[in-house]
């Protein structure tokens, strides 16, 4: 049984039922039967039901944002803007994604060859409650365009919003089997992976967590992407629009209460220039209004869990004891739920134990460095690679940052933050593989080669 808690509250809501082993083999035969057929469906069968699931998004886009709002904390504007994102992402893949499938022809001594997209088969998906929607649609998007099916194992604590989901796609018109949220804990996953009828596996979570996964593809031979954690940096340097970076990395670090894998949480700032950044930035962290989630003007609520909450707090005193200086915040609130104010570490020993984790909550680590050379360095010297934000007005120095920090994403000059058109993933201990863009649908497709002989039928 799995039991809702809101976060802002402490209080228990909604209770799902777990499914066993008969209900996981039921779903298991539904997506390999689904799949026999909607491999053969055309391109724009998919593209309709789509357009049809962004349609049912469009008119459940409070419901949707109330459910997030409730299992994990996040502010209501925040909800409502990832409903918003997800609808693009449907659209983007029902717009774009016949062209993404287009095959390719190439000539070969003997004739040509034609490369040519094909889907594979049931696709299992282990996803994070963070953003509990976005993180599952940029996997099912492009899974409903390949031919391919998808399963979901949801996190525990969002799985309101995982049979959401489910309904919403039902209600499309989308095919028993086509997408099933599985009620299930973490111990049923390897069994799923090892299952024939599962043909490859994407995991958006912890560094623990893909190394368990992976190795179940391993064993099974099947391929599997990644997307793990991130300790980004944001590297400011001379040239760059101080108000606007300053208010930028507040964002950055406080957004979904500083639990994302690309919030910034390393801020590397040149000397010429880090006490006046340092003021603006700590002037917005204080100014951030923590409130009520359901409250409109809330730009920051509750961390997911009390237990999520008590980790960052832990980090912090660790921090301290290594020989960082807590500046102000990162304290504990005195209420019911999940809560803590936002914080700022300086003095920070990049050796140090803490300085090579990721603090998964609102909580920045500030650096002085001296000269470019010296930002990259730190900005590289963390098991970490997935994404990183930059800012200056200077070219060469914009080429050395997109050349030499070593991180699947760069933003310049930008909050960084995924979009349906770009790739997305990392390197290092962040992961591997990709999503998004035609790059993460083909992920889980076999490119199939056809090879034409002169005077052979298609020559």
């Amino acid at each position: 049984m799995f039991t809702s808690i809101n976060p802002a509250t402490g209080e228990a809501g909604d209770r799902f039922e777990e499914l066993d082993a008969d209900g996981i083999e039921l779903a298991l035969s539904r997506a390999q039967a689904c799949y026999q057929a909607w491999r053969n469906s055309s391109l724009d069968q998919r593209t309709r039901l789509l357009n049809a699931i962004a349609d049912q998004w469009e008119a459940n886009k409070q419901h949707l944002a109330e459910t997030a709002v409730r299992e994990m904390g996040k502010p209501i504007g925040g909800a409502l803007a990832e409903v918003e994102k997800c609808i693009a992402g449907f659209r983007h893949y029902a717009e774009h994604g016949p062209r993404y499938l287009e095959p390719t022809e190439v000539k070969t001594p003997n004739g040509h060859a034609v490369a040519r997209w094909l889907p594979m088969g049931p696709v299992l998906a282990i996803m994070p409650w963070n953003f509990p929607y976005w993180q599952v649609v940029r996997f099912l998007a492009p899974t409903i365009m390949a031919g391919n099916v998808a399963l979901l194992k949801h996190a525990s604590s969002v799985q309101g919003c995982g049979a959401l989901m489910q309904q919403l796609a039902q209600a499309a018109g989308a095919t028993d089997g086509l997408f099933q949220n599985l009620a299930i804990k973490s111990d049923k996953v390897s069994d799923l992976i090892a299952d024939k009828r599962v043909v490859a596996v994407t995991l958006t979570g912890s560094e623990g967590a893909g190394a368990k996964v992976a190795a179940a593809a391993g064993r099974a031979l099947k391929k599997v992407v990644l997307e793990l954690g991130g300790s980004d940096p944001l590297i400011v340097m001379p040239s760059a629009d101080l108000d606007l970076a300053a208010k930028t990395a507040v964002t950055a670090r406080v957004q979904n209460a500083g639990q994302s894998c690309i919030c910034a949480k390393r801020i590397i700032v040149h000397a010429d220039i880090y006490d006046a950044f340092l003021a603006r930035f700590e002037a917005g962290m204080k100014a951030v209004k923590i409130g009520d989630p359901m409250a409109g003007d809330t730009v920051m609520g509750p961390l997911s869990s009390e237990q999520q909450r008590d980790t960052v707090l832990e980090q912090v005193e660790r921090a301290q004891a290594e020989g960082a200086r807590l500046l102000f915040g990162a304290e504990k609130i005195d209420r019911p739920g999940a809560w803590m104010t936002p914080g700022i570490l300086v003095d920070l020993d990049p050796e140090s134990d803490v300085a090579k984790e990721e603090i998964f909550g609102p909580v920045a680590a500030v650096y002085k460095v001296a000269d470019i050379d010296e930002a990259i360095a730190l900005a590289n010297d963390v098991p970490y690679g997935l994404g990183s934000a930059v800012w200056t007005r200077d070219d060469a120095e914009i080429e050395r940052f997109a050349r030499d920090i070593e991180s699947g994403m760069t933003a310049v000059n930008s909050l960084l933050a995924s979009t349906p058109e770009a790739p997305f993933g990392g390197v290092k201990l962040s992961g591997h593989g990709r999503e998004l863009g035609p790059w993460g649908m083909h992920e889980f497709m076999n490119l199939k080669a056809v090879m034409y002989g002169g005077g052979q039928p298609g020559d």
